[in-house]
């Protein structure tokens, strides 16, 4: 069973000594997973669930199913009753609201690239000090055999 801080490194893991970034953990399962359990243990686990939700919301195949995904977004992040609310102005509602009548790819974007922001210059530092984070780097010097005690990433083979 794996714990909080036991994530599945990837096939193509491989260490360089460049500082990670917020865009390469969003794009590889493990590390979303493991940014996902700090984002939890912080009580702010909306913020990548919206991100999450607006990545798929873009690979609708219908407008039926775009609307359907639209008003799912809605009503779990943006609406002010939302159980996940979202932190956004009243201005970004308001356009999420008045795009949610014909909804199209780009409805939540704005949105999407604020919650990206607040994630990257407020929770993102915290994760690289977190145990979550230090734990999986960690993991993956012993499974490298990299003892150095440097804080290493990945990249793609």
């Amino acid at each position: 069973m794996q714990t909080q801080t036991d994530h599945q490194l990837p096939a193509s893991f491989q260490f360089v000594t460049e500082e990670p970034t917020l865009e390469k953990v969003l794009s590889e399962k493990c590390f979303i997973d493991a940014f996902r359990a700090f984002l939890r243990s912080e009580f702010s686990d909306e913020n990548i669930e919206f991100w999450l939700a607006c990545q798929d919301y873009k690979e609708a195949r219908s407008p039926t199913e775009l609307s359907s995904k639209a008003k799912e977004i809605y009503n779990e992040f943006v609406d002010p009753h939302a159980l996940k609310e979202i932190n956004i102005d009243c201005h970004i509602r308001e356009t999420i609201e008045m795009a949610l009548q014909e909804p199209d790819f780009s409805c939540f974007d704005e949105a999407q690239k604020h919650i990206y922001s607040v994630m990257e210059k407020d929770s993102w530092p915290r994760f690289l000090k977190s145990d979550v984070y230090l734990n999986l780097v960690h993991k993956s010097q012993t499974e490298d055999g990299n003892k150095k005690g440097q804080e290493y990433w990945w990249h793609d083979a």
